[in-house]
């Protein structure tokens, strides 16, 4: 299965779990997609936090969340502990781990997200 881009469903989430501003989202996969392909898989998407922008502190259980940068630079809440992050970087939260993350720079900061269910 191939999934364009102009195909994938854009959304916009406003101070997202308790976060400031707005986020950007581009879907790799969506509820059309074959459930069978994604049975494990709650969201795989392309974030966009603008300058200032973050996503509120969370916790996840049952469920790991990758965040793998590819633009701009940000800190990420890991745990309780603030951790400057950057292209390139790869954040991993699961297993009743907490995070949250905020732009802390002047561009937008572009991240992928995954989060696989057990």
């Amino acid at each position: 299965m191939i999934v364009h881009r102009n195909e994938m469903r854009q959304e916009q989430k406003e101070k997202m779990r308790g976060g400031e501003g707005t986020v950007g989202f581009f879907h790799f996969i969506d509820g059309a997609a074959d459930s069978e392909i994604q049975r494990h898989v709650r969201l795989a998407a392309e974030l966009t936090l603008p300058p200032g922008a973050s996503i509120g502190y969370h916790q996840h259980t049952g469920e790991t969340e990758y965040f793998i940068f590819i633009e701009g630079t940000g800190i990420v809440n890991d745990n309780g502990a603030e951790v400057p992050v950057r292209k390139g970087d790869v954040v991993i939260t699961g297993n009743g781990a907490s995070h949250g993350v905020r732009n802390s720079g002047s561009v937008p900061l572009i991240f992928n997200a995954i989060i696989v269910t057990c």
